[in-house]
Protein backbone atom coordinates (compact mmCIF):
# COMPACT_ATOMS: atom_id res chain seq x y z
CA UNK A 1 0.00 0.00 0.00
CA UNK A 2 2.72 2.38 0.44
CA UNK A 3 4.43 1.42 -2.19
CA UNK A 4 1.07 2.50 -4.18
CA UNK A 5 0.94 5.47 -2.29
CA UNK A 6 4.30 6.57 -3.44
CA UNK A 7 3.78 5.62 -7.11
CA UNK A 8 0.72 8.07 -7.39
CA UNK A 9 2.84 10.78 -5.22
CA UNK A 10 5.48 10.91 -7.84
CA UNK A 11 3.25 10.86 -10.91
CA UNK A 12 0.73 13.58 -9.47
CA UNK A 13 3.46 16.00 -8.66
CA UNK A 14 5.54 15.44 -12.34
CA UNK A 15 1.93 15.73 -13.55
CA UNK A 16 1.56 19.39 -11.77
CA UNK A 17 5.43 20.33 -11.99
CA UNK A 18 5.05 19.93 -16.41
CA UNK A 19 2.23 22.39 -15.53
CA UNK A 20 4.01 25.17 -14.43
CA UNK A 21 7.54 24.93 -16.05
CA UNK A 22 8.08 27.41 -19.12
CA UNK A 23 7.24 25.69 -22.81
CA UNK A 24 5.18 22.67 -23.68
CA UNK A 25 6.29 19.91 -21.17
CA UNK A 26 4.38 16.25 -20.88
CA UNK A 27 4.91 14.02 -17.86
CA UNK A 28 5.28 10.24 -18.09
CA UNK A 29 5.29 7.82 -15.54
CA UNK A 30 7.67 4.53 -15.65
CA UNK A 31 6.17 1.82 -13.20
CA UNK A 32 8.72 -0.63 -12.09
CA UNK A 33 6.73 -3.14 -14.61
CA UNK A 34 9.05 -1.02 -17.31
CA UNK A 35 12.41 -2.30 -16.83
CA UNK A 36 13.55 -1.62 -19.65
CA UNK A 37 12.72 1.99 -19.89
CA UNK A 38 14.02 2.71 -16.48
CA UNK A 39 17.15 0.84 -17.45
CA UNK A 40 17.64 3.51 -20.55
CA UNK A 41 16.98 6.49 -18.02
CA UNK A 42 19.24 5.27 -15.80
CA UNK A 43 22.23 4.77 -18.55
CA UNK A 44 20.65 8.42 -19.59
CA UNK A 45 20.82 10.34 -16.33
CA UNK A 46 23.19 13.28 -17.16
CA UNK A 47 24.77 13.50 -13.82
CA UNK A 48 27.88 13.07 -12.06
CA UNK A 49 26.77 14.32 -8.58
CA UNK A 50 24.03 13.59 -6.07
CA UNK A 51 21.92 11.97 -9.03
CA UNK A 52 24.31 9.71 -9.94
CA UNK A 53 25.25 8.98 -6.19
CA UNK A 54 21.60 7.92 -5.11
CA UNK A 55 21.53 5.81 -8.60
CA UNK A 56 24.35 3.54 -7.74
CA UNK A 57 22.94 3.04 -4.17
CA UNK A 58 19.46 3.02 -5.07
CA UNK A 59 18.90 1.21 -8.38
CA UNK A 60 15.91 2.66 -10.42
CA UNK A 61 12.19 1.00 -9.57
CA UNK A 62 10.12 3.83 -10.62
CA UNK A 63 10.60 7.56 -12.25
CA UNK A 64 8.37 10.01 -13.76
CA UNK A 65 9.92 11.60 -17.06
CA UNK A 66 9.06 15.10 -18.12
CA UNK A 67 9.36 15.70 -22.01
CA UNK A 68 9.65 18.94 -23.67
CA UNK A 69 8.15 19.66 -26.92
CA UNK A 70 12.00 20.13 -28.17
CA UNK A 71 12.61 16.77 -27.14
CA UNK A 72 14.76 17.64 -24.05
CA UNK A 73 13.80 15.35 -20.97
CA UNK A 74 13.94 15.79 -17.48
CA UNK A 75 13.63 12.08 -14.99
CA UNK A 76 11.96 13.24 -11.50
CA UNK A 77 13.04 10.44 -9.07
CA UNK A 78 12.11 9.07 -4.92
CA UNK A 79 15.10 10.59 -2.57
CA UNK A 80 16.27 7.89 -0.42
CA UNK A 81 17.57 10.08 2.41
CA UNK A 82 14.43 9.98 4.96
CA UNK A 83 13.55 13.67 3.61
CA UNK A 84 10.27 14.82 1.57
CA UNK A 85 11.01 15.86 -2.15
CA UNK A 86 12.09 14.29 -4.91
CA UNK A 87 15.60 14.52 -6.71
CA UNK A 88 15.43 15.95 -10.56
CA UNK A 89 18.01 15.54 -13.50
CA UNK A 90 18.47 16.00 -17.04
CA UNK A 91 18.42 13.86 -19.48
CA UNK A 92 21.00 13.03 -22.22
CA UNK A 93 19.81 12.53 -25.56
CA UNK A 94 19.76 9.70 -27.12
CA UNK A 95 19.72 10.83 -30.32
CA UNK A 96 22.94 12.07 -29.49
CA UNK A 97 26.77 10.13 -30.26
CA UNK A 98 28.65 10.00 -27.75
CA UNK A 99 31.82 12.38 -28.80
CA UNK A 100 29.22 15.06 -28.46
CA UNK A 101 29.54 14.99 -24.70
CA UNK A 102 32.95 15.49 -24.70
CA UNK A 103 34.32 18.27 -22.97
CA UNK A 104 30.16 19.74 -22.04
CA UNK A 105 30.33 19.99 -18.10
CA UNK A 106 26.76 17.91 -17.00
CA UNK A 107 24.55 19.77 -15.82
CA UNK A 108 23.88 18.08 -12.17
CA UNK A 109 20.45 17.21 -10.86
CA UNK A 110 19.26 18.93 -7.44
CA UNK A 111 16.95 18.54 -4.83
CA UNK A 112 13.23 19.42 -5.00
CA UNK A 113 10.97 19.79 -2.03
CA UNK A 114 7.30 18.19 -2.67
CA UNK A 115 5.52 21.56 -3.51
CA UNK A 116 5.47 21.41 -7.64
CA UNK A 117 4.94 25.40 -7.26
CA UNK A 118 8.26 25.79 -6.02
CA UNK A 119 10.14 23.10 -7.26
CA UNK A 120 9.23 24.67 -10.80
CA UNK A 121 10.88 28.07 -10.37
CA UNK A 122 13.90 26.30 -8.75
CA UNK A 123 14.14 24.30 -11.80
CA UNK A 124 14.11 27.35 -14.08
CA UNK A 125 16.38 29.46 -11.93
CA UNK A 126 19.19 26.51 -11.77
CA UNK A 127 18.72 23.37 -13.76
CA UNK A 128 17.00 24.11 -16.62
CA UNK A 129 19.63 26.89 -17.57
CA UNK A 130 22.17 24.78 -17.12
CA UNK A 131 20.91 22.13 -18.85
CA UNK A 132 19.45 23.99 -22.17
CA UNK A 133 23.40 25.35 -22.26
CA UNK A 134 24.60 21.98 -22.15
CA UNK A 135 22.23 20.87 -24.62
CA UNK A 136 23.47 23.22 -27.05
CA UNK A 137 27.09 22.93 -26.54
CA UNK A 138 26.03 18.82 -27.41
CA UNK A 139 23.92 19.29 -30.09
CA UNK A 140 26.81 22.11 -31.76
CA UNK A 141 29.99 19.16 -30.76
CA UNK A 142 27.66 16.76 -32.62
CA UNK A 143 26.87 18.69 -35.79
CA UNK A 144 30.12 19.43 -36.40
CA UNK A 145 31.10 15.79 -36.14
CA UNK A 146 28.70 15.37 -39.26
CA UNK A 147 29.76 15.46 -43.19
CA UNK A 148 26.84 17.31 -44.62
CA UNK A 149 25.08 15.93 -47.17
CA UNK A 150 23.97 16.92 -50.98
CA UNK A 151 20.41 16.95 -52.52
CA UNK A 152 21.49 14.13 -54.83
CA UNK A 153 23.83 12.38 -52.40
CA UNK A 154 23.90 11.57 -48.73
CA UNK A 155 26.38 11.02 -46.57
CA UNK A 156 26.74 8.88 -43.41
CA UNK A 157 29.28 9.86 -41.19
CA UNK A 158 30.97 7.25 -38.78
CA UNK A 159 30.91 8.06 -35.29
CA UNK A 160 33.28 6.75 -32.77
CA UNK A 161 30.60 5.21 -31.09
CA UNK A 162 30.02 2.98 -33.67
CA UNK A 163 27.08 4.86 -34.92
CA UNK A 164 26.19 6.11 -38.62
CA UNK A 165 25.28 10.16 -38.86
CA UNK A 166 23.99 12.26 -41.09
CA UNK A 167 22.78 16.03 -41.83
CA UNK A 168 21.38 18.57 -44.42
CA UNK A 169 19.56 15.75 -45.57
CA UNK A 170 15.78 16.41 -48.27
CA UNK A 171 12.72 15.71 -47.28
CA UNK A 172 12.71 12.88 -49.56
CA UNK A 173 15.68 11.31 -47.94
CA UNK A 174 14.28 12.21 -44.63
CA UNK A 175 11.73 9.92 -45.13
CA UNK A 176 14.11 7.35 -45.82
CA UNK A 177 16.01 7.47 -43.42
CA UNK A 178 13.33 7.69 -40.84
CA UNK A 179 11.49 4.78 -42.09
CA UNK A 180 14.40 2.47 -42.46
CA UNK A 181 15.21 3.30 -38.62
CA UNK A 182 17.43 6.09 -38.02
CA UNK A 183 16.70 8.71 -34.95
CA UNK A 184 16.26 11.87 -35.54
CA UNK A 185 16.79 15.22 -33.86
CA UNK A 186 15.10 18.13 -34.37
CA UNK A 187 17.11 20.81 -33.05
CA UNK A 188 20.37 19.98 -35.02
CA UNK A 189 18.62 18.07 -38.26
CA UNK A 190 21.15 15.29 -37.09
CA UNK A 191 19.81 11.68 -38.51
CA UNK A 192 21.27 9.11 -36.47
CA UNK A 193 21.77 4.98 -36.54
CA UNK A 194 23.08 2.99 -33.56
CA UNK A 195 26.10 0.49 -34.00
CA UNK A 196 24.08 -1.13 -31.05
CA UNK A 197 23.44 -4.23 -33.10
CA UNK A 198 25.62 -3.94 -36.43
CA UNK A 199 23.82 -6.79 -38.56
CA UNK A 200 20.69 -4.54 -37.78
CA UNK A 201 22.88 -1.44 -39.20
CA UNK A 202 24.17 -3.12 -41.56
CA UNK A 203 20.49 -4.20 -42.66
CA UNK A 204 19.46 -0.38 -42.01
CA UNK A 205 21.95 1.19 -44.24
CA UNK A 206 21.34 -1.49 -47.42
CA UNK A 207 17.44 -1.33 -47.03
CA UNK A 208 18.05 2.52 -47.04
CA UNK A 209 20.36 3.01 -49.75
CA UNK A 210 18.31 1.12 -51.74
CA UNK A 211 15.34 3.31 -51.24
CA UNK A 212 17.13 6.19 -51.76
CA UNK A 213 18.78 5.25 -55.26
CA UNK A 214 14.70 4.60 -56.36
CA UNK A 215 14.40 8.32 -55.74
CA UNK A 216 17.78 9.10 -57.39
CA UNK A 217 19.80 9.80 -54.44
CA UNK A 218 23.30 8.56 -53.83
CA UNK A 219 24.59 7.05 -50.66
CA UNK A 220 28.05 7.30 -49.54
CA UNK A 221 30.02 6.53 -45.78
CA UNK A 222 32.41 9.25 -44.82
CA UNK A 223 35.48 7.59 -42.60
CA UNK A 224 37.33 8.96 -40.27
CA UNK A 225 40.24 10.08 -42.00
CA UNK A 226 38.01 12.18 -44.42
CA UNK A 227 37.68 9.32 -47.28
CA UNK A 228 34.16 9.50 -48.98
CA UNK A 229 33.27 5.60 -50.61
CA UNK A 230 29.80 4.78 -51.69
CA UNK A 231 27.89 2.10 -49.94
CA UNK A 232 26.52 -0.72 -52.41
CA UNK A 233 28.18 -3.38 -50.02
CA UNK A 234 27.19 -3.32 -46.55
CA UNK A 235 28.90 -0.63 -44.02
CA UNK A 236 32.37 -2.35 -42.60
CA UNK A 237 33.23 -2.49 -38.68
CA UNK A 238 33.09 0.59 -37.06
CA UNK A 239 35.82 2.74 -36.65
CA UNK A 240 37.67 1.96 -33.34
CA UNK A 241 37.60 5.27 -31.28
CA UNK A 242 41.54 6.78 -29.85
CA UNK A 243 40.57 6.46 -26.87
CA UNK A 244 37.86 4.61 -25.09
CA UNK A 245 34.53 7.01 -23.19
CA UNK A 246 34.93 5.94 -20.12
CA UNK A 247 31.55 6.73 -18.11
CA UNK A 248 29.51 5.40 -15.32
CA UNK A 249 25.94 4.23 -16.04
CA UNK A 250 24.34 7.83 -14.67
CA UNK A 251 26.74 10.81 -16.60
CA UNK A 252 28.25 11.20 -19.61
Amino acid sequence: MHDHVDRERLASFADVLAGELPDTWASAYHSPEHKDDLTELTDRVWDMDLVAESLAAHPLLNAAVLTRKDGAQLAILDRHDERDGFLIAAVAPSSLPDEAYCGVPEPNGITLSDDPFLSAELIVGDLLARYDAALAQARYNAAATVHPSQPDRIVLTWQSDGSLAAIDVSDTASAVLIRTGFGHDEPTGIYRLTGNDTFEQARAVREAGRQLTAQGIDVALQHPSGRIAPTAAPPAAPPTPATARTTTARGR
